[in-house]
């Protein structure tokens, strides 16, 4: 089934050449179906790499998906277009009467910054908060999951003594998670990090389970019992040349940064480099749509409850 964006937002040509069904509304609008409501807090710099990054994922399901953007109050862009965001993005006050079947929250470029010095930290705040009982289930990438995981749970993130940067192997370690079913015994995932959580310190909250981790790059995903929470501390849905895009970004500016590991072919920087995490990242973005939010979700969108309720 299609995924349902605005027909002129830029990702729909990206993703009609790479032959992913996407619909305009008037379209969805004949069709008798209520379509799945995924809101997308996007605090990427580069934001339309990042929705096009998300939209391909959240298209390649048979379920329909309306995606709405959201963006922070105050705040504007470096890399986007100021007519871009006053097109497609809505600021929180807009929603907050609102609600989802799922939202995301994606990864920010803070991360070395204490969260209560991060300039939105407090609107951020309000937005996880009433994701409590306007949201099915939330679905946090890197820093967005440290955030989340701080805010929810008070687990703080550590300082790592070098970039957690490139492709790594990952296990399931909790056999029976639907989120990861199908999946492979070794599955790869890209990381681009300074900070890392503690295993200890997720074990200490009962509510949580570790799903899957890597013996490099640590803990990889966790959720809370019911799936209303779930984090991820990598980058499933990066493009083949978004680590290279970083690498050289930086390289180039003069700083000090390594190949991103099990990258490059022969960790040659001059060579093309091969995508291994494309098929566990649709299937996790797929299991999370139909297991944690289509089925579920209320059909009934508004009943949706806090878990304190």
């Amino acid at each position: 089934m299609p995924i349902k964006i605005p027909s002129d937002l830029p990702a729909v040509k990206t993703l009609q050449k790479e032959n992913i069904f996407v619909m305009d509304m008037e379209r969805a609008a004949r069709q008798d179906i209520r379509p799945l409501r995924i809101l997308i807090l996007n605090l990427m710099p580069t934001k339309i790499t990042t929705e096009t990054q998300l939209a391909r994922l959240l298209g390649n399901t048979p379920l329909q998906i309306e995606m709405e953007l959201l963006a922070v109050s105050g705040r504007t862009p470096k890399h986007t277009a100021r007519e871009h965001m006053l097109a497609f993005y809505k600021c929180f006050d807009d929603i907050r009467n609102d609600y989802y079947d799922g939202m995301i929250i994606t990864g920010a470029p803070v991360e070395r910054m204490p969260f209560e010095e991060v300039d939105y930290w407090n609107e951020l705040r309000d937005i996880m908060e009433w994701s409590k009982s306007h949201v099915h289930s939330t679905f946090h990438i890197c820093w967005g999951a440290q955030a989340g995981l701080y805010y929810h749970y008070g687990i703080e993130k550590i300082p790592l003594e070098e970039k957690m940067f490139g492709v790594f192997p990952h296990t399931v370690t909790h056999k029976g998670s639907i989120l990861f079913r199908g999946f492979d015994d070794v599955f790869w995932a890209p990381h681009s990090r300074h900070t890392t959580v503690k295993r200890e310190d997720i074990e200490s909250v009962s509510s949580l389970k570790i799903l899957a981790e890597s013996d490099e790059a640590g803990v990889y995903a966790i959720s809370d019992h019911g799936g209303r929470q779930i984090f991820i501390t990598g980058h499933s849905e990066y493009d083949a040349n978004t680590l290279s895009d970083e690498y050289w970004r930086d390289k180039n500016a003069g700083l000090n940064i390594s190949a991103p590991k099990n990258y490059f072919p022969g960790n040659d920087d001059s060579r093309i480099p091969i995508c291994t995490w494309r098929s566990g990242a649709n299937l996790l973005y797929s299991n999370w749509l139909n297991y944690f939010v289509y089925q579920s979700t209320p059909y009934y969108i508004s009943s949706i409850k806090s878990d304190d309720e």
